[in-house]
């Protein structure tokens, strides 16, 4: 009886903590209060705290958005989450996961999500931080359940989604064609419009069910089901269920799979190189996953189930058939004539004209594999083997391009891994080594460790040969794919007094073999350092300076020296420089500023002068009612030319993801209301333009424009049901 009552008096003490840490987090009353829990959460700033402040345009950031945004609508009950769950969530560190796991074990189940005050480590930022995608439920909250279809019905995360946008100015692909040469000019086939139906319902640890379908902007709509068209040119369907007993998932329809770090199976999990330093470096294995995005080449469609065979072993297997683009081209040789796959897979998703039409779901695509993996009872400890093999119905074969030497060719190719995690004390060990057809060999090998209550570090080294080939796969990595490089990443972030927290990563790689635009094997590097700030619970201020080199062929006008034997150029150094300062402020509980400044400059090895681009935004955003948001922005920039383009995250509507390049001299505006007309139906309206100065047509080939202005519009309907 006495370590029942120590332990009622410790939650009698901590319920008075909790309410005081309550009213810090949220300083509001209790009507508010219930409000905050409701309201979604700044996915905007988050994500480009974490992954947006990195200049780039191969950052699935939709997927990444998205994941986070099903995390608030399926929040992680920290009475039942694994180590693996909750590094899946990317912002929290190994001590933090280890300690809330302790705090369980010695305590039971939390009573609120306040009492991770009382856990070592958790300060007031990480709170709030993770507060929006965390929850506090029983631990046999869905023991029982009823009927599937009923529970769909009556859940609350059950919504429609209706998008439309259009770019208003003509562009030259929906001009009337121009007879050339005999033959009439390519053009779009469809409308300018792009079309949108999403719906999803999901629980936690039960269930979801969604589809999507979407047309792109010159897309036609079609009815051609022999040919896999059913109106839309995308269409997508999912159903996951969970926690069944033994059956721990299963997914049919389209789905997405992450084990190990990733180098076989990777989701929209990966991260990789970002201002967060450390913890996004790790990639857990959150197994199966619901795939309800639009990117349109990074799933599976089939089947896959996990099953616990043991209580310490999990397997799973899955199994994808589908038509993937690509472009057929038949060769003929001395004895016979056959087909191939000369330019290899094509991942743009876009079937505007008749030869993107050609090259729609050309290439029969079935793969199949599983993952068996153990843990030890108290989570420490993780292995798991994988295997992934993948049948193609032609061969294929890349452009006899020198850089294509040791792409993946062929119709089959199976690779293997072997993963594994393991905690020791503050040190976090993880890691996964693989072998594909052909012998190539890749792994990933990295260490993060707590040096002490305020300083964290990671190392993380990888290898990945020119032979090596993971089709699905997405390790941490400099390049687009684990092919043809080898790199050391250190990592270090430290917290040196409160409210301040210095940064920092240093990558140096190398490219073994040649690469597309750089005819010879090459190295470079990568730094970042940041510095952030936070005044107060509403504010943030940080500066950030990076520096990249990563060498590559240079425009034969440049060139200063010629390979007198290949009469190619060679490889030259090129050296990108910027800055990024950063405000966001909430001077009021309605209104929020954010000012930005990023900057870069590039320097090839050729004696010319630097290149300089900047961009100026200022953001607002006003909270009238509960009914009505209005969000704005209005920027400036000036970039020399292309290389020197500004990649500016912005705010959308819901499920949606805006990061364009700024490049010429112009302004960039737009404007977001968020209208929520009743309980069931809200609505967003979204206008952008930029305007150029100095040139008279915008852009390049079909999506050319004549003038100086290229606005858009999109309207977004949601319906709860």
């Amino acid at each position: 009886m006495s370590g029942w009552n120590n332990r009622l008096l410790k939650r009698g003490i901590w319920c008075l903590a909790a309410l005081t840490v309550h009213c810090s987090l949220l300083t509001v009353n209790s009507a508010q209060a219930q409000d905050y829990v409701r309201r979604p959460p700044d996915l905007d700033r988050l994500t480009q705290e974490l992954f947006a402040e990195i200049q780039s345009d191969e950052v699935p950031y939709e997927d990444l958005y998205e994941t986070l945004l099903q995390y608030y609508q399926t929040p992680i009950n920290l009475n039942t989450a694994t180590r693996e769950e909750l590094r899946a969530l990317l912002l929290l560190n190994e001590n933090q996961i280890t300690a809330l796991l302790h705090h369980r074990e010695a305590n039971g189940d939390l009573l609120s999500v306040y009492e991770l005050q009382s856990i070592e480590g958790y300060d007031l930022r990480t709170i709030s931080r993770i507060l929006p995608f965390v929850g506090v439920l029983s631990s046999n909250a869905n023991a029982s359940r009823g009927n599937l279809w009923q529970r769909i019905a009556r859940e609350d995360n059950n919504a429609l989604y209706l998008r439309y946008e259009r770019v208003l100015q003509q562009r030259q692909g929906y001009t009337p064609p121009i007879i050339y040469q005999g033959q009439p000019t390519t053009r779009y086939l469809g409308s300018a419009d792009k079309m949108l139906i999403r719906y999803r319902a999901s629980h936690t640890k039960d269930f979801s069910v969604g589809f999507s379908m979407e047309k792109d902007a010159g897309e036609q709509i079609i009815w051609n089901p022999q040919k896999g068209q059913f109106g839309a040119d995308y269409v997508s369907a999912h159903l996951l269920l969970q926690e069944r007993g033994r059956l721990k998932s299963l997914a049919l329809g389209d789905y997405q799979l992450q084990f190990g770090q990733g180098l076989l199976l990777s989701s929209g999990l990966g991260v990789g190189k970002g201002a967060e330093t450390i913890t996004t470096l790790r990639r857990s294995s959150v197994g199966i996953r619901a795939y309800s995005s639009l990117l349109e080449n990074t799933f599976f469609r089939g089947g896959a189930a996990t099953y616990q065979v043991a209580p310490t072993v999990q397997a799973t297997a899955f199994v994808s058939h589908k038509n993937v683009d690509a472009n057929l081209q038949q060769s003929q040789d001395s004895l016979a004539q056959y087909d191939e796959f000369t330019s290899g897979l094509l991942y743009t998703g876009f079937h505007r004209t008749a030869s993107e039409i050609a090259n729609r779901h050309q290439l029969a695509e079935t793969i199949g594999g599983g993952n068996a993996t153990y843990t030890s009872r108290n989570g420490n400890l993780a292995i798991g083997g994988t295997g992934v093999f993948t049948h193609y119905g032609t061969a294929i074969l890349k452009r006899p391009e020198p850089y294509n030497r040791f792409e993946f060719s062929g119709k089959e190719n199976l690779a293997l891994s072997i993963n594994y995690s393991y905690v020791w004390r503050n040190l976090l060990l993880f890691g996964e080594t693989a072998r594909s057809t052909g012998g190539g060999l890749g792994t990933v090998n990295g260490l993060l460790a707590s040096l002490g209550p305020t300083v964290d570090a990671a190392l993380l080294v990888r290898h990945y040969d020119p032979t090596f080939h993971t089709l699905y796969g997405n390790a941490f990595s400099e390049n687009t794919r684990n092919i043809n490089e080898t790199g050391v990443y250190i990592g270090l972030k430290v917290r040196p007094v409160a409210r301040w927290e210095i940064s920092a990563y240093y990558d140096q790689f190398r490219f073994p073999w040649l690469r597309y635009r750089a005819s010879a094997p090459t190295d470079g590097h990568d730094a970042l350092v940041r510095l952030a700030y936070s005044p107060t619970k509403t504010s943030l201020l940080y500066v950030q300076l990076r520096q990249r080199l990563k060498p590559r062929d240079l425009a034969s006008t440049d060139l200063l020296a010629l390979d007198p034997f290949r009469a190619m150029p060679l490889p030259g150094e090129q050296l990108r420089q910027s800055l990024l300062l950063y405000y966001n402020t909430a001077p009021t509980t309605a209104l929020e500023l954010r000012t930005r400044l990023q900057a870069s400059r590039l320097r090839d090895d050729t004696g010319l002068a630097w290149r300089r681009g900047y961009v100026l935004a200022q953001d607002v955003g006003y909270q009238l009612n509960r009914t009505l948001k209005l969000t704005a922005r209005y920027a400036l920039f000036d970039a020399d030319d292309y290389d020197t383009r500004q990649y500016v995250y912005e705010q959308d509507v819901l499920l949606a993801v805006s990061v364009p390049a700024l490049y010429g001299r112009g302004t960039r505006v737009y404007g977001i209301a968020e209208i929520r007309l009743n309980r069931s139906l809200s609505l967003w309206l979204r206008y952008a333009e930029t305007r150029y100065r100095h040139q008279g047509v915008i852009g390049t080939g079909l999506e050319t424009i004549q003038g100086t202005l290229r606005s858009e519009v999109k309207a977004q309907l949601r319906v709860k049901f």
